[in-house]
């Protein structure tokens, strides 16, 4: 399975991936882009998703539905773990609310697809008001191979690294998670996330330790969790 990443807006992610020929357009807000890229590589949109309903992900739906044969994938539908076939090979979409109630990530063997549940240096704000689920969410995407890489809905990278800085000035992965970063492709790797997103580090040592320091709860992997948002 492959993957292009399209940037449209001031910092907005859209992707296509695909297989041999086929492939689906993911909050495809650069819809000429994909198009384009679409064209010069004889791939037929057989898909049109999105990672989540919010505005800023949906604007390009309508132009690339009518611009091609592609059917429309609702993602305020998928309550639970689905497959799309892409000529011989399979995508996995699994259920990731806790962003949105509506959030899915799209699962490729070496890369996830993961909209605002999980960014490169952060995570997304939990608007649905479900910790607890937001928290079950980011477990599972992180208890996937350690090289899997992370394409993401926004580039934030430069403000969550300032803000991992802030959380734990300590931290040595820090400075080399910048020194990689490349604005022309936003990735990075689930090591990568586990050495520096603060958010999704409530099992480091350096971690717990700092939220001891802070008198913070410490005692299971959720109460870090629900500590680490409380206070950043």
């Amino acid at each position: 399975m492959n993957i292009q990443q399209f940037k449209y807006s001031s910092d907005n992610l859209g992707y296509l991936v695909y297989s041999k020929k086929e492939a689906i357009a993911i909050d495809p807000g650069g819809v000429d882009d994909i198009l384009a890229f679409a064209r010069k590589n004889n791939i037929v949109i057989k898909y049109v998703s999105n990672t989540h309903s919010h505005h800023d992900h949906t604007p390009g739906n309508k132009q690339m539905l009518e611009k091609t044969n592609a059917r429309f994938i609702d993602c305020k539908k998928i309550k639970s773990d689905q497959r799309i076939s892409l000529d011989n090979e399979f995508l996995e979409v699994f259920f990731t609310p806790g962003h949105s109630e509506d959030s899915i990530t799209f699962v490729a063997n070496e890369f996830l697809v993961t909209g605002d549940t999980l960014f490169n240096g952060t995570i997304g704000n939990c608007f649905s008001g479900d910790l607890k689920g937001f928290f079950n969410s980011l477990k599972r995407l992180i208890s996937l191979p350690e090289e899997t890489k992370i394409y993401g809905g926004h580039d934030y990278v430069m403000e969550s690294m300032k803000m991992a800085k802030l959380i734990e000035k300590d931290n040595p992965h820090i400075k080399e998670y910048i020194k990689k970063y490349d604005p022309g492709l936003i990735v990075s790797t689930l090591q990568d996330e586990l050495k520096t997103n603060p958010y999704i580090r409530f099992n480091a040592p350096a971690m717990i330790n700092n939220l001891q320091k802070r008198n913070l709860q410490t005692d299971t992997e959720y109460a870090r969790f629900k500590s680490i948002m409380d206070i950043y």
